[in-house]
Formats: structure tokens, sequence, C-alpha cells
């Protein structure tokens, strides 16, 4: 039996922000897929058998889902941990008790110390709510990591690292853009927007039961979840293909810039071969950036 250490669970498309850059082409006209609360428990009990220990809510928005916080106990009660990946613009007090629980995680995205230089990235005027989101959860104690990707040479990124200092985050990491969904710029969508570890022990799931071997590899999907076990999926031969493809691709490229057993900055902060169970967060922090050079 193969073994699954990470799965991302993308429960929705919705979202209350149109980012510029969005890889799942998320916003307000989305939706919650056809994939039920029972079809998310029934894979997260599959892959509980198969080893995961952390899974990753994203979406769209997870707390838009009106399952997000049954589904976060459901994976809590699989002994797993849990990171909800939010863009923090609106968090009920209800969600709050669910983000405090023990062996939950948080994660979000910040662009800017500058709200209009925030809103051209979001195309909504959010940055008030969420620095005052993120200063909730430090006050709270909820662990939690912030992604700050740069999107322009004139970005005030290295602020926006500053600004959330200030607030007292201390797990910071920095990412590319990714020529991927509405990210897409001047390069076509492929390989060399991947860190070059997808679908090692990890999986991501669409709220229409797609899966693939990363969020980001959404051109190369392996199955699909109300179809088929992750077991099937995993032994299938279009994950097959899709990891010779991979590995092909990669094969000739140098080294990538991180631990292979450690997140990239697109997944968890780090595999729980290293946290939450060992001594804290890995390094290096700023994850694995696209493989340009491949």
């Amino acid at each position: 039996m193969r073994d699954l250490s990470f799965v991302w669970l993308e429960i929705t498309g919705k979202c209350q922000l149109e980012c510029t850059h969005c890889y799942a082409d998320s916003g307000p006209r989305g939706s919650h897929g056809n994939m039920t609360e029972a079809d998310w428990c029934r894979v997260l009990d599959e892959a509980g058998r198969l080893g995961t220990r952390l899974v990753q809510f994203i979406g769209g928005e997870p707390t838009l889902h009106p399952s997000c916080s049954a589904l976060v106990d459901h994976a809590l009660n699989r002994r797993m941990h849990v990171e909800v990946f939010s863009n923090l613009v609106h968090v009920r007090p209800a969600m709050w008790e669910v983000l405090s629980r023990p062996g939950v995680r948080l994660a979000t995205s910040y662009y800017s110390d500058d709200p209009a230089e925030h809103a051209a990235v979001t195309w909504r005027d959010t940055h008030a709510r969420t620095k005052a989101n993120i200063a909730e959860a430090v006050r709270r104690s909820i662990p939690l990591r912030v992604g700050v990707v740069d999107l322009a040479d004139t970005q005030r990124s290295e602020q926006a690292v500053a600004e959330l200092r200030e607030l007292g985050v201390t797990d910071i990491g920095t990412d590319r853009l990714r020529q991927v969904g509405r990210g897409i710029r001047e390069a076509e969508t492929g390989p060399d927007q991947l860190c070059g570890h997808c679908g090692d022990g990890a999986v991501a799931i669409a709220c229409d039961g797609e899966v693939w071997p990363c969020v980001f590899a959404r051109w190369m999907p392996v199955g699909n979840a109300r179809e088929n076990t992750l077991s099937e999926i995993l032994a299938g031969n279009r994950m097959y293909s899709v990891e010779r493809q991979l590995r092909d691709h990669f094969d000739a490229a140098s080294e990538a810039a991180c631990d292979p057993k450690c997140g990239p900055n697109c997944g968890p902060a780090c595999n729980p071969s290293c946290w939450p169970t060992g001594a804290g967060p890995c390094g290096p922090k700023c994850g694995c950036q696209p493989n340009y050079d491949a």
C-alpha cells in the first residue's frame, strides 16, 4: 500500500476575493462543487488509512463552506493535524473556536503594507480586515504562517514582511508568481511552475473530486475521488504516467532549493515528520520556488 502523508482538500471554489494571480481561478461566482460532506469524510478516512497525518483545507475560501468546521473535527478525530488556509477577510466567532483547537494551525497570504496595493491584488478593499485578523490569530496564540507572494518589481513585499513581523508573525514565507490559473502572464502552464516533488506522498483533491499530484498541477489529473478510492488512484496508471512525466522533466534539473521531505510553500509549513511532532518548523522557511531552471 502506498503511503500518503499530506493532502490538500480544496473544498470550495468560492471566495470573497478575485486575486489577480489565483491559481484556482476562485471568486464570488465559484461553488462548493459536488463533493458532499459525506464524500469529504470518506476521503479523510481513506487518507488516514494511507498514513496521512496532515491535511490542509483550502479553496477558494474554505471557511465559506458550510461543512468546514465539521470536516476539521473529522480530521482531528482521525488524529490528523490540520491547516486551514484562509484569506482572513471575515472570521466568524465560531470559526475562531475551531481554529483555536489543538492540532489546528492557520495560514494566509499577504501582499503589501499599502492598503491600495493590497487591494489591487485582491480586487477588494480588505487589507484592514486581513491585518486585524492576523493580529487576532497571534493574540489567540494560533499557530500561523503567512506567505508573501511577490507579483511585481515595485511591490512592497519587503515592507509587508516587516509589517507582519511587527504584528508578531514569526513564520513568514515568500513565493513568486505561479503561471497557473489567473496567474498566467507570459508563460504557458507547465512543469516549470512546480517544485519537482509533486505526488511525493501528497495529493490535492478538488471540490468536484478531481485529484492532482499538487494544487498547482491542475492540468495533470490522476483520478476522481467520487469514482475511485485514494488507494486505487495512487496505484493507477494515470498516477504512474504523471509521475513519469514529472520525473523525466526534472531529471536534468538542479536539485530543488528545499528538502523534499519538508513541505513546499504551497503546502503546509512542514511535513509532519518534523512539524508538529518535532522541535518545530524546519528550513528552509522560504519553501520551494517554481523550478524555472528546469
